[in-house]
């Protein structure tokens, strides 16, 4: 039995669960967790519509950074920062597989893209530019509201995409970001963090979604990971997603028996089984 679970972030658009469906659709064909849990995310970065990849967001200064991770049980692999790939994700497995490290970042991680055969690529749009030129043009004006106010939000962030799976007893998970053009270049959220925008373990996979500092400092995903057993999981996300107030958050989560979506703003996810 194969299950998968795609997120397009906490506060994104409610239709484009339908995208996520048939790229669930696609990933669960792949023939292991990690394998499909990356193809969806690949799937995502390519797609301009979500905030990963070709989506990604221009920081203040006009560069795009972008963070990745993958988690299998017992096993990590993460780029910080990195810059002018096209899926992030794929170098992020790179580093967990054919590297001797956890995690790279900034001009580590694209010198290593590069030597594992990654070619140059610009993941700047006209939409990103468009973003980015509002978000200053709101910053001049003294128009810019409370960082994680839902309205900006739903209007700037789009936040991470996140996929989990469990094949035949077999839990894998995978994220990438774009961040938020509301940032100074460098900052890195919780995507690539172990424990708190990701954690994978032999009981289950969890990720996250949402305020990349306010992930952190609860340490989202590790805390519901390991109150699995303890009571249903929808009951465990929820409670824990409620400690963040209005602050938006999401969370897709799967374990041996069960599995969860879940946030306090709309977010886009599809579930596939076969």
């Amino acid at each position: 039995m194969k299950t998968i679970i795609l997120h397009g972030g906490a506060s994104h658009r409610s239709e484009l669960s339908k995208i996520l469906e048939k790229y669930a659709k696609e990933a669960i064909e792949e023939n292991s967790a990690l394998d499909a849990v990356v193809k969806a995310v690949v799937l995502m970065e390519d797609d301009p519509e979500f905030n990963a990849g070709t989506g990604s967001n221009m920081r203040l200064d006009g560069s795009i950074q972008m963070d990745a991770a993958v988690m299998i049980p017992g096993d990590f692999g993460g780029v910080i920062n990195i810059e002018e790939v096209k899926n992030p994700v794929l170098v992020a497995r790179d580093v967990m597989l054919k590297s001797p490290h956890m995690l790279l970042a900034g001009d580590g991680a694209v010198n290593f893209a590069r030597k594992m055969g990654y070619p140059t690529y610009d993941p700047s749009t006209e939409k990103a530019r468009e973003r980015r030129e509002k978000v200053l043009q709101k910053l001049k004006s003294g128009e810019i509201p409370e960082y994680y106010h839902p309205q900006f939000f739903r209007e700037f962030l789009g936040d991470t995409v996140g996929a989990v799976a469990r094949f035949d007893g077999e839990f894998a998970a995978a994220v990438s970001t774009g961040g938020t053009s509301l940032t100074l270049r460098g900052r890195v959220g919780d995507s690539p963090i172990i424990g708190s925008g990701i954690y994978c373990g032999s009981r289950g996979a969890v990720v996250a979604t949402g305020i990349g500092e306010e992930i952190m400092r609860r340490m989202l995903s590790i805390r519901i990971y390991e109150r699995i057993g303890e009571a249903p999981l929808q009951k465990i996300c929820r409670e824990e997603i409620e400690k963040f107030g209005s602050i938006p958050v999401g969370v897709i989560a799967i374990t041996a028996e069960e599995e969860c979506a879940m946030s306090n703003l709309a977010m886009p996810y599809a579930q596939v089984t076969r």
